[in-house]
């Protein structure tokens, strides 16, 4: 007989997904709930937090996997834990519908309170090829393949004796020119420089990086002469930055590059690698609910973080983060609303849990207000672009002020120490250049071993020859007789 597991019966604040904001509302949230009688519970399909501006790092093997993600079970010890997905909400009648992450059946879930917090997923366009060529650079297992696959396509083409299948595995694309993209280029091409330095059959200069980027500038968080200089930068490592271009085809691993606006061909050719970082939406889960959604597929919501529709505020319903059209009272997006980064998430998910938690006792509400302090890039060791307080950085300060922010933002006390750890031990012993094979596959040695070998088919037997006559000569028969009379 299955057991059935048990839900608490407590008032609930439900908070829909575990990222930024949904850690940080509940680890602000789980002790004064219970205390008060209810209960924070916290739905995620994933048990952890991911921090993303470390993915480039764990790409390029600066920073362990492991140490670039916050567990819910050891840090949210009075949240009700569940990992699934909210696939419908009807806060009519404060009901969620979950969908177990290992395929069990859904089942209702009721609240008190909902905090949406599902954050964004990779956008992408319907380009051919794309979903079987590409990988995204998102999630913490995107960032380990990714390390994998550079580090083991260069170990292959090292012995690759077909020119056009050697180029094709050494040439690395990335589609993007934001934050995420630069940042990721900038670490691949690093490491793989260092991994070819240690392979006698492969030479730096075989190595090929292309950056496609729709815009007329890549990196619009910085000034425009900081962009500048980031171009010449990638461009004097041997990095193609290809501006007002783009992926118009990748089928079977074969792309084409269309110039903008034009649309005429830009350049075709073979990888075996592709990056799609251009961009993310609002998780489109916000669609199956009945709050207010705003043409940019977010959730409305006013500047106390409270979900707000056409007849005013919706009672006991909250979202912050990249799934939420939050109003930027200092400037932000064109639209007036925040820009979906990391610095906005952290300091909306403090002031939702503080307005959540003072709306308890009809105590007045806060608005968020937050003016962006700048932006910070890592491009590899010891190089990168910073713009801090009106500050303009570049090089080894940058790269500084890029891991000091960081190190800083990381979340808990126990991720912060395991980073700056990674950090310190590479400074003297460099990248992790060690590719682990066979990830997806973790099984197919054992299976190997444990599968009974056929046996061998017995070896057909030869025919013996068949025996020659002798020709009985004189000589002989003169032999004969004469073994004959020796004989008596």
């Amino acid at each position: 007989m299955g057991l059935t597991p048990t839900y608490s019966t407590r008032p609930r604040v439900l908070v829909v997904g575990g990222g930024y904001v949904g850690l940080y509302t509940a680890l602000r949230l789980q002790k004064k709930i219970a205390k008060s009688g209810g209960i924070v519970t916290l739905v995620d399909p994933l048990p952890y937090m991911t921090y993303q501006p470390f993915l480039p790092e764990v790409a390029g093997g600066n920073i362990e996997a492991r140490h670039a993600v916050v567990s819910h079970r050891r840090h949210l010890r009075e949240t009700e834990l569940i990992q699934g997905s909210v696939t419908g909400i009807d806060h009519e009648n404060r009901t969620a519908v979950i969908a177990p992450a290992d395929g069990g059946a859904p089942f209702e879930l009721t609240y008190h309170d909902v905090v949406l917090a599902a954050g964004a997923i990779t956008r992408t366009f319907p380009i051919k090829g794309l979903a079987e060529s590409g990988i995204g650079l998102k999630t913490i297992e995107e960032a380990v393949a990714l390390r994998n696959q550079v580090l083991s396509l260069i170990e292959k083409a090292s012995t690759e004796t077909d020119p056009a299948k050697r180029k094709r595995a050494l040439t690395f694309v990335v589609v993007g020119g934001g934050f995420a993209g630069i940042e990721t280029i900038a670490e691949l091409e690093d490491m793989a420089r260092a991994a070819a330095r240690l392979n006698p059959r492969i030479e730096e200069s075989e190595l090929r990086f292309v950056l496609v980027e729709a815009m007329g500038r890549i990196m619009p968080e910085v000034t425009e002469s900081q962009a500048l200089w980031v171009v010449e930068h990638l461009r004097s490592r041997n990095i193609e930055v290809l501006l007002n271009t783009s992926l118009d085809n990748a089928e079977d691993h074969n792309l084409k590059l269309i110039n903008l606006p034009a649309k005429t061909v830009a350049q075709q050719f073979d990888a075996d690698t592709l990056i799609w970082t251009a961009g993310v939406m609002a998780n489109p889960m916000v669609r199956s609910t009945d709050f207010p959604v705003e043409p940019r597929g977010r959730v409305s919501v006013n500047v106390n973080l409270q979900v707000s529709g056409e007849f005013g505020v919706i009672p006991n319903a909250w979202a912050a983060g990249d799934i939420a059209a939050v109003p930027d009272v200092t400037g932000g997006l064109p639209d007036g609303t925040c820009v979906p980064n990391a610095q906005h998430a952290l300091r909306q998910a403090k002031r939702l849990a503080a307005n959540l938690w003072a709306s308890r006792f009809n105590k007045p509400l806060t608005g968020y207000k937050h003016k962006n302090l700048g932006a910070v890039a890592g491009f590899g060791e010891w190089k990168g672009v910073a713009k801090i307080m009106g500050i303009q950085l570049k090089g080894a300060p940058a790269w500084l002020a890029h891991r000091g922010y960081h190190g800083l933002a990381m979340p808990t006390v126990e991720r912060k120490f395991r980073v700056l750890m990674d950090w310190f031990i590479t400074m003297f012993t460099g990248r992790d250049l060690t590719q682990l094979e066979g990830l997806m596959t973790p099984r197919a040695s054992f299976v190997s071993a444990a599968t009974p070998k056929p046996k061998p088919a017995p070896k057909p037997v030869e025919d013996a020859p068949a025996a020659q006559p002798v020709e009985i000569t004189s000589e002989v028969k003169e032999e004969v007789k004469e073994d004959a009379h020796a004989s008596k």
